[in-house]
């Protein structure tokens, strides 16, 4: 566990783990785990948690298509997706799903796998789509 931590040292060990490759999330004494990274427990409001790295699997709950871009740094993605997916772990987070052949073929529930991307030079993450497995029908 933690003592408490400012908002900018709790950021720092988060885009650390990214610059690594790695997911982090903060995990409370009362078992709460979260994403963003904040300095208190959203459920308890403790500032006693712990790092954990997620496996990189994912589960696509929630997602949207944007064809036009409000952006002009996002015009060069169209169309991007914008998603929520929950790790493995149990945390969600907001996300995009990068390298979708046809974005509009998601699924929910989906396999996801993290994927770390630089964003003008400071890692983000990103999650792509894993294959559905086919039922076996008997």
């Amino acid at each position: 566990m933690t003592t408490r931590q400012s908002q900018d040292d709790v950021e720092a060990a988060y885009r650390a783990s990214l610059a690594r490759g790695h997911l982090s999330f903060q995990r409370c004494a009362c078992t709460e785990a979260w994403l963003p990274p904040r300095e208190q427990c959203p459920r308890c409001l403790r500032a006693d948690f712990r790092w954990e790295e997620a496996s990189g699997r994912a589960r696509l709950i929630s997602w949207v298509v944007y064809h036009r871009a409000y952006d002009d740094a996002f015009a060069d993605r169209l169309p991007y997706c914008v998603a929520v997916v929950e790790l493995d772990e149990g945390p969600r987070l907001v996300s995009n799903i990068v390298g979708a052949a046809d974005p509009e073929a998601l699924q929910i529930e989906q396999p996801l796998q993290l994927r770390v991307e630089l964003e003008r030079g400071i890692p983000v993450p990103r999650f792509t789509q894993q294959d559905i497995p086919e039922s076996t029908a008997s």
